[in-house]
């Protein structure tokens, strides 16, 4: 069985604040150089990374369900 969850529009458009966007660039730079973040920065660009991936897979959801 298949279940539908309707998702709010307005949670479809929803965006990282740039201050957000910005940390956790910061922290992915910093990876990027070889530096090796303490475990709470760690944590800290985990779930922003998880975050940002769950509104990608929204963002998508929300386009292809307006395409039908």
């Amino acid at each position: 069985m298949v279940e539908i969850i309707e998702i709010p529009v307005e949670l479809t458009h929803f965006q990282l604040p740039e201050a957000v966007q910005e940390r956790l660039q910061f922290l992915l730079d910093r990876q990027d150089t070889g530096e090796v973040l303490p475990l709470a920065e760690r944590r800290e660009a985990e779930g922003l990374v998880e975050l940002v991936e769950f509104l990608s897979l929204l963002h998508l959801r929300a386009q292809r369900v307006t395409q039908q």
